[in-house]
């Protein structure tokens, strides 16, 4: 009787769960993950949804209807107005001067933190934290502490004829205070991620200091930049509580638009005080139209370079 082979050819053997491409069980993962009832996921949508209507978009359509309820000529009239429109002014100069600013440490830091080594690089990294922790009101009452009539530079200024609590430059000291942070936590992740190693490329091809970070390093984080920009501007024109502490409430002077807004408020001006909360809501919104046209450009940017590679 001649011999049956004991082996069996690797076509025939079955094919196990074990045996599974690695696709194929990813599949049947994803497939057996999605095993909840359609209600659960019904209820959830509806509870985000719920949550984004109750506190985002009933706000803003409050914020609205107050502003126009009554007709547009009061609404302009409302904004247009000597205060108003000094109160838009001085928000404007606050955030021109303190984004700018901002802009160029953010940048620096970022660069020092991502691409060197230092003694002390890790309290620079908490200290750009530190507004995020401390209370604007706190910061507010640390400028008054040092620069106000009776703080420790207070005599000083005085004899020099310089005024930095409640005026412009104490408004625009706190607007920097409560900002610091936003554009060097930008970019320092990002330029940790991206690396130096096209940096480094530059440098040994010939390229300047400079030559390098307008070539180089800015295109790679200009998306990042501006995020951080926009950011820094809508938190610079909607402070309230360092600017309320150090401004004085002078009207038609060291109001800022949140000051305003307050003031008109409390003078039981409900239509003027929403006409002009509603030029902030309306930043919120052009805000928040920039920040996801961002988004959407940079991933979109990512995706193409990843395609040529």
């Amino acid at each position: 009787m001649s011999a049956i082979p004991a082996t069996v050819s690797a076509s025939s053997a079955p094919v196990g769960p074990s045996r599974l491409p690695a696709s194929s069980a990813r599949h049947a993962r994803m497939a057996g993950s999605d095993d909840e009832p359609a209600w659960v996921r019904r209820l959830l949508i509806g509870i985000a949804i719920g949550f984004f209507a109750l506190f985002l978009l009933l706000p803003l359509a409050t914020v609205f209807h107050e502003a126009l309820h009554k007709g547009f000529e009061l609404y302009w009239a409302a904004i247009s107005e000597p205060d108003a429109r000094a109160s838009i002014w001085l928000t404007l100069i606050a955030a021109a001067i303190a984004v700018p600013l901002n802009l160029v440490f953010g940048v620096a830091a970022a660069w020092a933190i991502a691409r060197f080594e230092f003694r002390g690089k890790k309290y620079l990294v908490t200290l750009i934290d530190l507004p995020f922790s401390v209370s604007p009101v706190i910061a507010g009452l640390i400028y008054v502490l040092v620069f106000g009539a009776q703080g420790w530079f207070g005599g000083w200024l005085q004899a020099h004829d310089l005024k930095i609590v409640f005026a412009v430059p104490g408004i625009v000291l706190a607007t920097i205070f409560v900002t610091f942070p936003f554009v060097a936590r930008e970019l320092i992740p990002l330029m940790q991620a991206q690396g130096r190693d096209e940096e480094e490329a530059a440098i040994v091809l010939g390229a300047s200091g400079w030559q390098m970070f307008r070539k180089v390093t800015l295109p790679n984080i200009k998306w990042g930049l501006l995020y951080g920009v926009i950011l820094c501007n809508a938190r610079a024109m909607g402070e309230f509580g360092a600017v309320s502490v150090v401004s004085g409430h002078i009207r038609g002077l060291t109001n800022t638009m949140p000051l305003h807004v307050e003031i008109l408020y409390n003078e039981y001006q409900f239509q003027a005080a929403f006409a002009v909360a509603s030029l902030l809501a309306l930043l919120a919104l052009v805000t928040l139209a920039l920040k996801s046209a961002i988004e959407w450009k940079a991933s979109h940017t990512a995706n193409e370079t990843k395609d040529t590679r």
